[in-house]
C-alpha cells in the first residue's frame, strides 16, 4: 500500500527570491559557512547545462549539502528539485518543511514503498529541462567528509526510469549526470585551530579525569575516546577480554552493535537482522521510527509507540556517534577537518552540545555524461547495468574525494607533545 503522507514540491517565487538573496547569510547563520568556492571551469560546466535535463549528484556527509546544491542551481541560473527525507518536513514545528517545499523539495520515506515520491521524481526527469538533486549515500549522514558510505543503486535505477519516461514524449530526450564533491575546510588560522582543539580537549580531560601530559594530539583523542567507551561498556554490561583492552576499534564495534541491538529489542523493531552491519542496522531503526513519527497506519501493531520511538531516537544518536568514530581516520591523517569531526562527536557525547566552527565549502565537479550512454545495455540487462552505473558514480566521486584529501596536512607537527 502506498504511503499517503507524501509532500510535493511547490515552488514559491517570493520564497525563492528571498533565498537567492540571503543564501550566504543563511549559510553563515545556520552552518557557519563563510563561502562556497567553485572554480571558473566548473561554473562554466554548470552554466552550460541550464536548459538540459539532469541529475545532480553529491556526497552527503552532513546536512549542509542541499543548500550547497541550491548555490549550484543559482550558478546555473536554474531551479533544482530535491528529494528529502519525510521527517525533515516536520522539523521546527513544520516551518522547515514549509520552507524547503517552497524551494523545490519533496518528501521520500526511506524503507517504504513510497510510490508518490518515485512518481514525482520520474515526472521531474521526464519534463523538459527537469533537474533533480540526489544523494546516493542516503541517510544517515556519516559526519566524515573524507569517506563515502555505500552508494544506493536506487539513484541509477531512477535515472533509467526517468529516461524511459522522457523518451516516450521525446525520442531525442537526454539526461545528464553531474557528480559533485563538497569538501569543507576550517576557515581559521593554524594557531587558532590548535588552541581551540587544545582547550576543548582539556575540558574533556578534566571532566573525565585524564592527563594530557606527554601525549601527542592523536593519543589525546584516543584517551578521551577510550574513557567514553569504558563508561558505556559499564552501562551496557559489556565484558572485554584482557587481550582486547587495547583494541579500540574492536571495542567501538562491540559498543555500537550493543546500543543498536538494545534499541531494536526494546522498540521491537520488525525484521531485525542481528548480523547486519552497523549502518544497515541504524538505517533500519531510523526508517522504522520515521514511520511512527509521521503517523503511518499500523493495523498489525508492528511499530513501536510514539513514546518508545522518541526514546529510541535519542539512543540512536548515541549509536551514531560511536559509528562515526574510526581511529585510523585520525591516525593516518590528523588534519584540522578530521580532528574537528571527532571533536564534535566527543563534545556532543560529553557536554551534550557542540558548535560549528567557521568553514569554507569547496565544490568539485566531474565531467558530466549522459545516462543515455548506458541505455542500450540497460534494456538488455537491467540489474547488471544499474550496478555498473552505480560503480562508476562511486569511483568518480572517490577520485574527487581522494584529490581533496591529498590537499590536507596534519594540523599539529608530528613531534608536538603536550
Amino acid at each position: 500500500m502506498s504511503i499517503k503522507s507524501f509532500i510535493p514540491a511547490k515552488f514559491n517565487l517570493p520564497v525563492l527570491w528571498f533565498t537567492d538573496l540571503t543564501l550566504p547569510l543563511l549559510l553563515k547563520a545556520v552552518h557557519n559557512i563563510d563561502s562556497i568556492e567553485v572554480s571558473k571551469e566548473d561554473k562554466k560546466i554548470l552554466s552550460s547545462l541550464q536548459n538540459e535535463r539532469l541529475i545532480y549528484i553529491s556526497n552527503h556527509p552532513t546536512t549542509k549539502e542541499p543548500p550547497i546544491a541550491y548555490n549550484s542551481a543559482n550558478i546555473m541560473n536554474s531551479r533544482f528539485y530535491y528529494m528529502a527525507a519525510r521527517e525533515v518536513f516536520s522539523w521546527g514545528a513544520g516551518f522547515v518543511g514549509d520552507f524547503i517545499q517552497s524551494i523545490g523539495a519533496f518528501s521520500v520515506l526511506a524503507g517504504a514503498p513510497d510510490r508518490e515520491s518515485l512518481k514525482a521524481a520520474r515526472e521531474i526527469l521526464a519534463s523538459k529541462s527537469g533537474k533533480l538533486v540526489l544523494f546516493p549515500e542516503g541517510e544517515p549522514t556519516s559526519g566524515m567528509n573524507d569517506t563515502l558510505l555505500p552508494f544506493q543503486p536506487g539513484v541509477s535505477q531512477l535515472g533509467f526510469w526517468g529516461l524511459e519516461d522522457a523518451l516516450k514524449a521525446d525520442p531525442n530526450a537526454k539526461i545528464h549526470l553531474v557528480l559533485t564533491f563538497v569538501k569543507y575546510r576550517i576557515n581559521a588560522s593554524i594557531d587558532w585551530m590548535q588552541k581551540d582543539i587544545d582547550q576543548s580537549l582539556t575540558r574533556m580531560e578534566e571532566r573525565l579525569g585524564i592527563s594530557k601530559t606527554g601525549k601527542d594530539i592523536v593519543h589525546r583523542f584516543l584517551s578521551v575516546g577510550k574513557r567514553m567507551i569504558e563508561r558505556e561498556e559499564r552501562e551496557y554490561g559489556l565484558h572485554i577480554e584482557a587481550d582486547k583492552l587495547e583494541d579500540f576499534d574492536y571495542r567501538l564495534g562491540r559498543m555500537r552493535h550493543a546500543i543498536l541491538d538494545n534499541i531494536a529489542d526494546k522498540a521491537k523493531i520488525p525484521k531485525w537482522e542481528k548480523e547486519a552491519n552497523a549502518i544497515e542496522k541504524l538505517r533500519k531503526i531510523l526508517s522504522t521510527l520515521e514511520l511512527v513519527v509521521i503517523g503511518t497506519p499500523d493495523p498489525k501493531g508492528e511499530l513501536p509507540s510514539l513514546e518508545m520511538a522518541t526514546w529510541a531516537r535519542k539512543a540512536a544518536i548515541k549509536a551514531y556517534d560511536f559509528i562515526s568514530i574510526q581511529t585510523n581516520y585520525i591516525k593516518e591523517l590528523p588534519s584540522a577537518e578530521r580532528l574537528y569531526e571527532f571533536l564534535s562527536r566527543y563534545e556532543n557525547e560529553i557536554f551534550g552540545e557542540t558548535r560549528n566552527r567557521p568553514q569554507k565549502a569547496y565544490v568539485r565537479l566531474t565531467q558530466p555524461f549522459l545516462i543515455n550512454d548506458y541505455y542500450d545495455r540497460y534494456k538488455t540487462d537491467k540489474k547488471k547495468t544499474v550496478e555498473e552505473l552505480t560503480n562508476r558514480l562511486k569511483a568518480e566521486m572517490e577520485t574527487l574525494m581522494n584529490e581533496e584529501i591529498q590537499k590536507s596536512t596534519p594540523l599539529f607537527p608530528s613531534n608536538y607533545i603536550f
